[in-house]
């Protein structure tokens, strides 16, 4: 597979209707920083190439990133989930829900597809239906959730953390 350090961690992120600007900006800067194979942005989530006011306002946080990290815009999101799972993609979506793991117990299964939902709506209905995972962040503190792209960020170090172990093995 060659140097674990060069290549692209092995995790598309889909954006369900993320609604922010700058939440999409973050969400750019953080699969560079990870080196993640692709942002795939759906619905309403808006994109670099869109109008001035959507570049500038994505590049603000994106710092550069939405033109180093690989990217498509898919309308429906269901439709991208199902492409991610056709090509061997485990499909996990980051949320607080009843049926979710916790992340620090979860085992993923390389390569991992993070669907991440609408900011106070989560992932549609319509697309939890092909999610083979929940995943959720341990909250200790009287908040019950994080902002979206700071989540991305926990979800993503993590599992560039356990990628890394993986790969770094004294027999690889």
């Amino acid at each position: 597979m060659g140097d674990a350090l060069s290549a692209r961690l092995p995790v598309i992120v889909v954006l369900d209707n993320v609604r922010s600007l700058y939440n999409t900006g973050a969400f750019f800067r953080t699969a560079d920083g990870c080196a993640a194979e692709k942002l795939v942005l759906c619905g309403i989530t808006p994109r670099p190439d869109q109008g001035s006011r959507q570049r500038r306002s994505i590049a603000k946080t994106a710092l550069g990133a939405e033109m180093s990290v690989p990217w498509d815009y898919v309308p429906d999101t269901a439709t991208a989930v199902a492409v991610a799972a056709d090509a061997g993609y485990h499909v996990v979506a980051v949320e607080n829900s009843t049926q979710a793991l916790d992340l620090y117990e979860w085992t993923p299964s390389w390569p991992v597809c993070l669907v991440f939902g609408h900011e106070t709506a989560g992932v549609a209905p319509d697309v939890v239906r092909r999610i083979e995972t929940h995943v959720r962040i341990p909250m200790l503190g009287e908040k019950r959730s994080l902002n979206v792209a700071t989540a991305a960020g926990v979800v993503l170090y993590e599992l560039l953390r356990r990628y890394r172990m993986v790969w770094h093995q004294p027999d690889r």
